[in-house]
């Protein structure tokens, strides 16, 4: 098998497809099950809970807080690690353990779907996930041929409460808003995840505010104190998986959103 270069520039070579992966990436493990890998999953952290059947594997800590002798008793042949949602050191103390671990990073939908082709080969699964992959990058087409005929909608799209904090650039969820038809008010941020208040909020006057499950709760009361804040404007809760989880569904959470904001006729 060819040799992969991971997000982090470095180069894993497997000499056999791998039969015992370990996931520490949520959106990854959901991946491997939708490429038809569960029984070469040899174990997961305990936010790995799509599809439900993750739940079943072995646990290895959480996404922050790996136990690296656990993932060692459990001999994988690929561990999947992310730079955001994993430590450094973790991911560090895998490699001194002479684990084989490949470091995700995608930034823009386009490098999520390209990742996920590069699972598929590095799995030999790419038949099949043929049709998760190639979906994905059909949406991904059809958004920005549509972007080239809409005025982009200003959105306001928080991931926390006390403090208030949203997205900035150079981050998943600004590219996928973008490709939806979106513009991030904070997108020209100095941080990648400012911190912000709802006053300044207003003075950037979005059309659309979207608040997600994840990473915070948001739900129907946190809309009566956005409101109170910003005055009219569309408010919708959305399902937080849509707009940060980079597996299986990045192709109908392309659909989702786009018609959520645009209607119908979006897709």
């Amino acid at each position: 098998m060819p040799a992969f270069v991971d997000a982090v520039g470095r180069s894993l070579a497997l000499d056999e497809p791998p039969e015992r992966i370990v996931s520490l990436v949520p959106s990854l493990t959901e991946a491997l099950f939708a490429f038809g890998l569960e029984e070469d999953i040899a174990g997961v952290t305990r936010f790995c809970v799509e599809p439900p059947e993750a739940t079943s594997k072995p646990k290895v800590g959480g996404t922050k807080n790996v136990d690296i002798e656990t993932v060692r008793a459990l001999e994988p042949d690929l561990v999947l690690a992310n730079v955001e949602e994993n430590t450094r050191d973790d991911v560090d103390a895998l490699i001194s353990a002479g684990l084989p671990v490949f470091v995700t990073y995608p930034r823009t939908v386009a490098a999520a779907i390209a990742e996920l082709r590069q699972l598929a080969e590095m799995t030999l699964c790419s038949e099949e996930a043929a049709s998760i992959i190639d979906g994905a990058a059909r949406q991904l087409r059809h958004a920005e041929y549509a972007n080239g005929f809409r005025r982009s909608l200003r959105t306001f799209c928080p991931i926390w409460r006390k403090p208030w904090m949203t997205i900035g650039p150079d981050t998943y969820i600004h590219d996928f808003l973008r490709v939806c038809g979106a513009e991030n008010v904070y997108g020209s941020a100095s941080d990648r995840y400012p911190r912000i208040e709802l006053a300044d909020v207003a003075e950037r006057r979005p059309d659309v505010v979207l608040l997600p499950d994840e990473p915070y709760p948001f739900a129907q009361k946190h809309v009566r104190e956005v409101i109170a804040k910003l005055g009219d404007v569309r408010i919708y809760l959305v399902d937080g998986k849509s707009l940060c989880w980079y597996g299986p569904r990045i192709g109908p959470a392309l659909a989702e959103i786009q018609t959520l904001l645009w209607g119908d006729s979006a897709v």
